[in-house]
């Protein structure tokens, strides 16, 4: 295994216990602290789980996401494997937003939620140990060199899903032999184009399969679910809603309350990608109009005064969609924008930073004119405008966006036949 990845991985661990243990810079509520804190016993958190469940003979499935948005594309290909009632579905992430949204109330199909133990050698091999996983299932770009590397050493078939491979990635670089090689651990990468495709042939890797995004299989699945939330239809009242989902950095903040802030007759949902008392302390110091928590309300709230409704509870946007009128998704400004597809299956025109690389739907629905790209408040602000003074675009774009979604579903089928090898097992 790669020494120079294990020494900066060292160095990060040792980092990331000296500033979550320093309050001044890593307030207890903040995300480095709860990852540190996690990581203190997630091992023996682990076993203490398995014991539990000594009983439990089905095979284990382990499914792997960064956070909760990757989580989406998981989702659909967990509710096709728990319909097999075949397996013992593990589920982990490195990221406290997934964790915390999912351990906070149990998910219909999934045994286990974990923290990810970090990616030493004795880590990974004890996790294999205790779980000792039938499969391996990781979503979108985990690269974990030293898991990967243990899965390949017990021959466990391994899977990566909804990937897209660029000419940047580490795999094409000098440094990049252990990451070249972290690839022969997958049995099969299921692609979201077919220049990822192309470029994994390049290295040498000829299974692979074009097989689209579960994403969008998730979303037509939770738009059609029946979902009502009484404190957001007394805010919304039939009125057009702004809602910003996922805003995840200043950036997004700057954006989202200049334009309520130049709109204040107009009402606004902002739905933050995490949820801390100083980050929404700093939302409502930004906006000029009347704003609430959704903590602070019930179903006989009056809201005639009030145009910002601020979500402090996560794992609910997707459905939350559905009140919206127009949409600005956050994480466009870093490299890690947040799901579009989730307000575009709503008919939602939809705004974003302009960092899409990573992603290939942004460029898709911006060339169908369901997206669009923005870099400032004032763009942000051109765009609604644009939307407001022709209202009939709102119906071409509901069209588009339904022809978009159900030509892109059913990636979900795909998946089950390549995991289960053609058959159920």
């Amino acid at each position: 295994m790669n020494i120079l990845y294990n020494s900066i991985l060292r160095t990060g661990q040792l980092a990331l216990h000296l500033i979550a243990s320093n309050p001044w810079l890593c307030p207890s509520h903040s995300k480095l602290r709860k990852l540190a804190t996690a990581q203190e016993h997630v091992i023996r958190q682990i076993r203490e789980a398995f014991l539990k469940g000594a009983r439990d003979s089905r095979p284990v499935i382990w499914i792997h996401a960064a956070s909760l948005g990757e989580f989406g594309v998981a989702r659909p290909i967990i509710r096709q494997l728990h319909a097999q009632k075949k397996w013992n579905i593990v589920v982990t992430f490195f990221s406290p937003t997934g964790y915390e949204a999912l351990s906070s109330s149990r998910h219909p199909g999934i045994d286990h939620v974990f923290y990810l133990p970090w990616d030493t050698r004795r880590q990974a091999a004890a996790f294999l140990d205790i779980i000792r996983p039938r499969k391996a299932i990781f979503i979108i770009s985990e690269y974990w060199l030293n898991y990967l590397g243990e899965l390949k050493r017990r021959a466990i078939p391994t899977y990566l899903v909804s990937a897209v491979i660029r000419k940047d990635a580490p795999f094409f670089r000098w440094y990049g032999g252990a990451f070249r090689r972290s690839l022969d651990t997958f049995t099969h990468f299921m692609v979201l184009n077919p220049s990822s495709a192309q470029l994994l042939a390049r290295l040498g890797h000829h299974n692979a399969t074009v097989t689209g995004d579960p994403l969008f299989d998730n979303v037509i699945a939770v738009a059609s679910t029946p979902y009502r939330n009484p404190i957001v239809e007394r805010f919304a009242a039939g009125r057009p809603v702004f809602i910003a989902g996922s805003t995840s950095d200043r950036k997004d903040l700057e954006l989202v309350c200049t334009l309520a802030n130049r709109h204040p007759d107009m009402r606004f949902i902002i739905v933050p990608h995490e949820i801390s008392e100083e980050g929404l302390n700093r939302i409502r110091y930004h906006l000029r109009g009347p704003a609430r928590l959704y903590s602070e309300c019930s179903e006989t709230t009056d809201f005639q005064h009030t145009q910002t409704l601020i979500i402090d509870f996560l794992g609910a946007l997707a459905y939350l969609y559905r009140y919206g009128t127009w949409a600005y998704v956050g994480g466009g400004f870093t490299p890690y924008l947040h799901s579009i597809i989730e307000p575009a299956v709503y008919g939602l025109p939809v705004a974003f930073g302009p960092k899409t690389r990573r992603k290939v739907t942004p460029r898709e629905l911006a060339a169908r004119g369901i997206g669009k790209v923005v870099r400032s408040a004032k763009e942000l602000d051109n765009w609604l405008q644009a939307m407001q003074a022709h209202p009939e675009r709102l119906a071409a774009i509901k069209e588009a966006a339904s022809g978009y979604t159900r030509q892109n579903a059913g990636a979900t089928r795909e998946i089950m036949h390549i995991l289960t090898d053609g058959h159920e097992e």
